[in-house]
């Protein structure tokens, strides 16, 4: 089964996320099968950037995103329709 996850990228107290599609037995920080986007939670307001038609692409395939990472693209979401 492929997971839609965070993978830890950064150095010690400093991190930074790749959003990845992965097999759900690959270990956190291992291979992974494609990168979909970025988290930032240093900035501020957090930086989120997602393709959103490869995270429309795993899920169309069964992917499944991590409780986590259903909250990023939420948040992309309001972020994107969010009026200027």
């Amino acid at each position: 089964m492929v997971k839609l996850r965070l993978t830890r990228m950064g150095s010690h107290k400093k991190p930074f996320y790749r959003i990845v599609a992965a097999d759900s037995k690959a270990r956190r920080d291992g291979p992974f099968i494609e990168i979909i986007g970025t988290y930032n939670p240093l900035t501020e307001p957090s930086s989120i950037n997602l393709d959103k038609e490869r995270v429309d692409y795993w899920i169309s395939k069964g992917a499944q995103p991590t409780d986590t990472v259903k909250k990023l693209i939420k948040t992309s979401e309001a972020l994107q329709h969010k009026p200027a």
